[in-house]
């Protein structure tokens, strides 16, 4: 990493970023050029590792890619202001920020409803006690992404909290 005095290598405030965060952004490998999704998400951590859980369709380019390829990258941002800096005439951009690299699992069977019950529709106030239709679990894909590489950046509004 560049900056250094940007990098976060606090376990618990890169995952309180990460809880900040609604959307991840995954990046799969698709010839000479990457693919890359936005995706609602929800999370686990077990001592230090992360596993995120995406759902969607079980069809669609993002689908077959991840099953040829199970390897993805991700990131992940809040951006927080633009910051014009008068005294040294120079313009930064705020902002807390997640990545890395991830395995990719599909999840079938109990494990598969297990992560919608009691991962994904329990992230949200919204959703947790939601009576959703459950006819749609058998077309629907849940992928557990399992980190294996993370780094975090943070460039904080000046005068605030450094995280």
């Amino acid at each position: 990493m560049r900056r250094k005095d940007r990098e976060v290598t606090d376990f618990k405030t890169i995952t309180d970023i990460i809880d900040e965060c609604n959307i991840i952004r995954i990046g799969i490998a698709d010839g000479d050029f990457p693919y890359i999704v936005p995706l609602n998400f929800a999370y686990t951590v077990e001592d230090t590792e992360i596993c995120f859980y995406i759902h969607g369709a079980m069809a669609g380019k993002k689908y077959e890619m991840l099953t040829k390829n199970p390897y993805c990258s991700f990131e992940m941002d809040i951006p927080l202001e633009m910051d014009c800096i008068y005294e040294m005439k120079d313009v930064t951009m705020r902002y807390k920020s997640v990545m890395g690299k991830c395995d990719v699992e599909f999840l079938e069977g109990e494990e598969k409803q297990f992560a919608i019950d009691n991962i994904i529709m329990a992230r949200y106030e919204e959703t947790k006690n939601f009576d959703y239709n459950r006819d749609t679990v058998k077309r629907t894909a849940v992928a557990k992404l399992t980190v294996k590489e993370i780094s975090a950046k943070v460039n904080p509004i000046r005068g605030g909290a450094d995280i």
